[in-house]
């Protein structure tokens, strides 16, 4: 098994052809020609956001943001799937990422460092999350090919180690290169948002540890603190060569190469049909049906009808805000951290800052699809949400986050956080795992064909450690 991928930046092309002179690195990194701090840079910020494409192409089918238009498909059904092109992604994006920060320390390029530490944090964090123990250690040099799988608890002190670590570099006076702003995908090489950032991550992360001993409300509410203040923070990618990956898929379906359908889940729980109350966000991720409806395809049934009539259920659309052109790619967000601090906030019984920080998550995201102000208002005021803070329960907060948190692979950590248990979510017809739900991937088939013999025996319902 080979980490140390040739990561080729083919990928350069699709940026803007104003962006070329810099973006033309093609280089392997076992020669003796070095890819510039720059070029790494763009490299890795736009390929963390790609990775939360590739893991939310599973993921949602598990929380059932997407259903299959065929029937009994594997991912809608919870069998095994192959998921080698995801963990490749995530292991030559964290490759990127070790030797941009090893050449940064070269020359005290301090916010290289920490932009280096805070990405390998997400990219770990999200392999942790979907497989449980995965290689870390020994898997980024070439001192072996079959590296150890380390445990996830230690690879979670590691994330929140980096962050910590990140924080410090970011908050240096930098010696070396400073961040170009046209090469700096997600933040623009704007520092102060880097450190919101993993402050943002810390709160993430901590909060991922609801379920065990060692879960601290308080450490939780004080890294949110330091983190976003607003929309304008989120840490997102927004340029793309032709398109965003998911508008990708619905141009892709348009042309009857069917993928991104809606599921019935996600749909009812927008519609009305769910909570009794249409969600003004469902008109800004999809279009309705020529009746004016909103219909979503029930998990594991695939398509009904004989696909010859006019259409029956709702999918991605190109001018939906997830999956229009330039739609961005969003790797953390504003209002995801209000959802944080209003769980945090209840957990650690403060109902009425819990029921203020759920109020601004759902207003801030309604604000960041495009919602109008007075639809805002009356959604807010229509019952979807308790009247007072004394009526609070944690599955309001969850509930409104699912909706959040559309196509992105942290949703799958809350369900399972959650126990999938939200209004109304069921398992997919014909389920494979009988009653139970899916709680990891399976390791790719690459691990079993190169280092089978470090690969852990578990199975898809074995829980990872903060569940």
């Amino acid at each position: 098994m080979r980490y140390k991928l040739l990561i080729t930046i083919l990928f350069f092309g699709f940026i803007a052809t104003s962006c070329n002179d810099y973006l033309d690195v093609n280089v392997n990194p076992n020669g003796a020609v070095r890819p510039p701090l720059k070029g790494l840079l763009a490299n890795v910020t736009y390929n963390t956001g790609v990775n939360m494409y590739n893991m939310g192409g599973t993921t949602s089918f598990y929380t059932q943001y997407l259903a299959s238009p065929n029937p009994a498909s594997p991912t809608d059904v919870y069998e095994r799937v192959s998921t080698s092109g995801t963990w490749g992604s995530i292991y030559g994006v964290m490759s990127d990422i070790y030797d941009m920060e090893k050449f940064a320390k070269e020359n005290n390029s301090y916010h290289y460092i920490g932009v280096a530490k805070v990405l390998m944090a997400i990219n770990l964090a999200t392999a942790v999350d979907a497989y449980g123990d995965v290689p870390f250690s020994e898997a980024l040099s070439f001192e072996t090919i079959v590296p150890k799988f380390d445990s996830q608890q230690e690879l979670y002190t590691k994330v929140n180690q980096l962050l910590d670590e990140a924080i410090v570099e970011l908050g240096k006076t930098n010696d070396g290169e400073a961040l170009p702003k046209a090469n700096d995908f997600i933040h623009g090489g704007s520092v102060s948002k880097w450190i919101k950032t993993a402050y943002t991550l810390k709160a993430r992360y901590l909060n991922h540890l609801s379920g065990t001993p060692n879960y601290n409300a308080d450490a939780v509410l004080a890294a949110a603190a330091k983190g976003y203040t607003s929309n304008a923070d989120d840490a997102q990618v927004t340029q793309f060569q032709q398109r965003n990956p998911w508008a990708q898929v619905a141009v892709n379906n348009a042309n009857l190469v069917l993928g991104g359908w809606l599921s019935e889940q996600f749909i009812d729980a927008l519609n009305g049909t769910t909570f009794g109350t249409v969600d003004p966000r469902l008109a800004k991720i999809t279009s309705p049906l020529p009746n004016g409806k909103f219909i979503g395809t029930e998990n594991g049934k695939g398509r009904t009808g004989d696909g010859a009539g006019a259409q029956t259920v709702v999918y991605l659309t190109t001018d939906g805000f997830y999956s229009s052109t330039n739609a961005p790619l969003i790797i953390a967000s504003f209002s995801e951290l209000k959802m944080i601090e209003a769980e945090a906030n209840f957990r650690a019984g403060n109902t009425n800052k819990a029921y203020d920080a759920l109020l601004a998550g759902v207003t801030a995201n309604h604000s960041k699809l495009g919602v109008a102000p007075e639809a805002t208002t009356s959604y807010l005021a229509s019952g979807i949400l308790p009247a007072t803070a004394a009526d609070v329960k944690l599955k309001d907060i969850f509930n409104q986050k699912y909706i959040t948190m559309f196509l992105h692979p942290e949703s799958w950590v809350d369900a399972r956080r959650f126990n999938y248990s939200y209004d109304k979510f069921t398992l997919p017809v014909n389920a494979a795992l009988g009653t139970a739900f899916v709680r990891r991937l399976d390791y790719p088939d690459t691990e079993y064909q190169r280092n089978a013999a470090n690969v852990p025996k578990v199975d898809l319902t074995t829980p990872i450690f903060w569940n």
